[in-house]
């Protein structure tokens, strides 16, 4: 069981490994301006898997910012991965030993999530591994790509490339919204608000980071409001990731 998920994550997330080498490679070049080596940049990319928070820390590093500035700002930028931890906790099986919570904690990004949550029935950690195990070297990749091949690269092509993200993170969000209905109309809610939070003068006082908490608290409390989940489409979620897993083992006996 544990397997075939760890496959199937590692057979799905290979989109996402693309479109972070593509993306990522803009870190490694902001990397370079920010007089980080190739080491350091790949090492941050490594331990840091959010493109948000490295080139906020770019720009601080560049000013010769203490740490604390830095360790403040990483905080505030990334706390919308508290968010997605929290989603997930309700997604796995609560009796799931701590160390799968932790590696899994690691691995959360914003694509890495969206493929997780949407699994049907209980989240095997394997799943999330196998997405990470791709999802992951794409990204480090791609920034060491990007720091070594400094002043190559057209700067068309690298505006080109921040617009991947985009795309891909639609791409992971679309197939779902055309099995569940209600999710289309949340999409494009949070587009708009979105939109509106980084457009509005009024809004301009607050972080980007920040910005992305409320509207995740927003959003998710109304989702939540007007279309509550009942237990019987819970209860059918995990029947039918039990009907997969029974129909997996018989096709490996076979």
């Amino acid at each position: 069981m544990h397997r075939s998920a760890f496959f199937r994550g590692m057979r799905e997330g290979i989109p996402v490994a693309l479109g972070y080498f593509v993306v990522s490679i803009t870190i490694g070049i902001a990397a370079r301006a920010a007089r980080l080596t190739p080491v350091q940049a790949t090492v941050m990319s490594l331990t840091n898997l959010t493109s948000a928070g490295q080139f906020a820390s770019f720009s601080i590093i560049a000013a010769g910012a203490p740490y604390l500035e830095l360790l403040i700002s990483q905080a505030v930028i990334n706390l919308r991965y508290c968010l997605m931890s929290c989603a997930l906790s309700q997604k796995v099986d609560q009796k799931m030993p701590f160390y799968h919570r932790l590696i899994m904690a690691f691995g959360i990004t914003d694509e890495i999530f969206g493929l997780s949550i949407g699994q049907k029935g209980k989240l095997d950690p394997w799943y999330t591994y196998g997405v990470m195990a791709v999802a992951v070297p794409g990204w480090t990749l791609g920034t060491l790509a990007g720091i070594l091949s400094t002043g190559v690269m057209p700067p068309a092509l690298i505006n080109a490339m921040n617009m991947a993200l985009y795309g891909m993170f639609i791409a992971i969000f679309m197939p779902a919204a055309r099995d569940n209905k209600i999710l289309l109309p949340i999409i494009f809610a949070s587009m708009a608000l979105s939109a509106a939070f980084q457009l509005l003068p009024c809004f301009g006082f607050i972080s980007s980071g920040m910005k992305i908490i409320i509207l995740t608290l927003v959003i998710s409390f109304a989702a939540a409001v007007l279309f509550p989940v009942s237990g019987e489409e819970q209860e059918t979620g995990e029947t039918d990731m039990a009907a997969e897993t029974a129909d997996a083992k018989e096709a490996r006996k076979t």
